[in-house]
């Protein structure tokens, strides 16, 4: 049984003593954006009578988004145990709505959204909440683009107040679930904590925790080998795009080599350029899905 810590920047723990907001291993943080002094349209109700109600609030503005894996998992599903952790924290709901209730297209138009590609919201199928905990505010928007899901989340810190410092959340988690489940199960999996942008070959400096757990696979099944597989949106012709998936996927290789202890022996890299596309490539969140890199099962 492979156990690892899955390191994740988060930042909803209050300035004093509150607890974590944790969520699944599979996040990955896509966006960040602080402003020292800012203002937000906190909304209060839904899409009424042309606009959206919202109540303007200034200090220190935070904006985050994520990226996770959420399978079958709904809108709820996602939201409802981080509403939880937020309750828990001494947070009140103020507003919370489902799409159609919330205003659906006129409602996700009419608040503040990180633009796509780092946050995506299907107009038909996504959940908004706002919360205040005295002078301090935040909202959660969480929306599906399956297999994915998506997680927004503002806070606003009155000035004055404590600085909010980042938590570092050590999730403790079991190798045999997750990840390393579906790779036995289908023999292949998308390493999603791994992010290329168009045109983009270089692997971030890490740490990545699909990597820490494919190299304990490894290391525990001498008898498997792993083919890393890059993949490309179709922007531009094949021939370059398989070059640049192929790189990726030599990228990867090379840190699981350096940085994990992986025998070169057992890993080989190759790329398919736009050939095996996940999703639909007419759009900038299709396009992101299919830049990415599978780890595909091999006996020795």
């Amino acid at each position: 049984m492979i156990r690892f810590l899955a390191l994740c920047t988060l930042i909803l723990a209050g300035p004093v003593a509150a607890q974590d907001l944790t969520l699944p291993a599979s996040a990955r943080q896509i966006s960040e954006r602080i402003s020292p002094l800012d203002s937000y349209d906190l909304p209060t109700g839904p899409y009424a009578n042309g606009s959206v109600p919202a109540r303007t609030v200034e200090g220190h503005v935070e904006r985050f988004s994520w990226r996770l894996q959420a399978g079958s998992s709904t809108t709820l599903q996602l939201l409802a145990p981080l509403r939880d952790q937020i309750e828990a924290q001494g947070f009140d709901i103020l507003f919370e709505c489902e799409a159609r209730t919330c205003g659906g297209f006129d409602f996700r138009f009419g608040t503040e959204v990180i633009p796509t590609p780092d946050m995506y919201v299907a107009i038909q199928d996504y959940r908004f909440l706002s919360a205040t905990k005295g002078a301090e505010v935040l909202s959660l928007l969480v929306s599906r683009n399956p297999p994915d899901g998506y997680v927004q989340m503002i806070r606003v810190t009155p000035l004055g107040a404590p600085s909010p410092t980042p938590v570092v959340i050590e999730q403790t988690v079991d190798g045999t679930g997750g990840l390393l489940a579906e790779f036995e199960r289908t023999g292949h999996v998308i390493l999603d904590d791994l992010h290329f942008r168009t045109g983009e070959v270089a692997l971030g400096d890490g740490p990545f925790a699909s990597l820490t757990l494919l190299a304990g696979f490894l290391a525990e099944n001498p008898g498997m080998r792993l083919a890393l597989v890059g993949h490309t949106d179709d922007t531009g012709d094949l021939q370059a795009n398989t070059s640049v998936s192929t790189r990726r996927a030599q990228a990867v290789r090379t840190r699981l080599i350096n940085a994990h202890g992986v025998a070169s022996d057992r890993i080989e890299a190759q790329g398919v350029g736009y050939l095996a596309p996940i999703t639909s490539n007419a759009t900038a969140e299709g396009r992101d899905l299919n830049r990415r890199v599978e780890a595909v099962l091999l006996l020795n």
